[in-house]
């Protein structure tokens, strides 16, 4: 190997994966969908939208589309490559919905990591977490009816817990002509731990404890755990979890290495 190709960025880092669906105790199907995809820097929970013409198939198919993509050679091309084939997905749901004369949709949450760096990329309530430095945060923003009145100030964090709007969603893939994606970036750090989930995790599970699982087991008994405990509560809805921990990183690549 010349000194060059020595010098070079490494674009997958070090991770540690877990991951767990289940379809709960009331539901007959499960309708979300993962992804984990480690060797190409790609980690993803779709939720086929509850109500709708076959979840399944359109969570499938999101998550199918990401499974085709090749392993990039910067992070912009990554996360392109993940624009493009959500779209692509998208498309498909539509023509889908048109021939069955129905919806079609699923939420994405999605992370995406290249060198040091990652990105978080969703649309619908699915969520992604970040667990570093013994503290949880959101990454995520729902894309929910009472979110965005609980921005605007037309309702309270605690009244929008018990609001039966609470499941109505603004975003999904498949739903409107183009996509909707919203991205969030930053600098991976060794320990760092990120969780994406459906809103069957998050409906039965505070992020207290969630952090709690994070921290004090490994990705794979963290997902059992935090399956275990919805499951314990009724789980009316499908769940699915993936834990990713980050272990070491790569050179620094350039300052905005999401920018095209």
């Amino acid at each position: 190997m010349s000194e060059s190709a020595l010098a070079m960025p490494q674009p997958l880092p070090l991770f540690d994966t877990g991951s767990a669906s289940h379809v709960g105790m009331v539901r007959n199907r499960n309708e979300d969908s993962l992804i984990a995809r480690p060797e190409v820097g790609i980690w993803a929970v779709a939720d086929g939208m509850g109500g709708h013409n076959a979840g399944d198939l359109a969570s499938a198919t999101v998550i199918g589309a990401l499974k085709s993509i090749e392993p990039a050679h910067s992070a912009a091309e990554l996360l392109a490559r993940c624009e493009e084939h959500v779209v692509q997905a998208n498309s498909a749901l539509a023509e889908i919905g048109r021939q069955r004369g129905g919806v079609i949709g699923t939420t994405l949450a999605a992370l995406l990591a290249y060198d040091t760096h990652f990105a978080c990329v969703w649309s619908g309530d699915s969520r992604i977490y970040l667990v570093r430095d013994g503290a949880i945060a959101l990454q995520s923003r729902d894309h929910t009816m009472v979110e965005e009145m609980v921005a605007a100030g037309q309702l309270s964090a605690a009244e929008a817990r018990n609001s039966p709007r609470r499941n109505i969603i603004t975003r999904a893939i498949g739903v409107n002509e183009h996509p909707e994606l919203e991205i969030k970036d930053g600098t991976l750090r060794a320990g760092d731990a990120f969780v994406l989930c459906s809103d069957g995790l998050t409906a039965y599970v505070g992020d207290d404890e969630i952090l709690q699982q994070v921290i004090t087991a490994t990705p794979q008994r963290a997902c059992d755990a935090l399956i275990d405990l919805t499951l314990s509560r009724g789980a009316a809805d499908n769940v699915t979890v993936l834990v990713v921990s980050y272990k070491a990183g790569a050179a620094i690549g350039r300052r905005d290495p999401w920018e095209r």
